[in-house]
């Protein structure tokens, strides 16, 4: 996980740049991130969907939830 402030511009209005991931066997399973050239989305195993960033506390919530869904199946 690593969170880190940036200035506010439209790819980051939040102030945020954020990566969180899972990676089991070397294989990506959950990825929350919003890299330069993308607003916020995550990663479940191959699918990828928007994100709607709020906290950081509830960024990791979620990412650790989602990773909860995948140590089940």
């Amino acid at each position: 996980m690593k969170v880190y402030g940036v200035p506010k511009v439209p790819s980051t209005p939040h102030s945020f740049k954020y990566s969180l991931v899972y990676v089991r066997n070397g294989q990506r399973l959950v990825d929350h991130d919003n890299h330069e050239h993308r607003s916020d989305h995550r990663h479940l195993r191959t699918v990828t969907t928007p994100y709607r960033f709020t906290t950081i506390e509830r960024l990791i919530e979620d990412f650790r939830d989602d990773m909860e869904t995948i140590q089940k199946e």
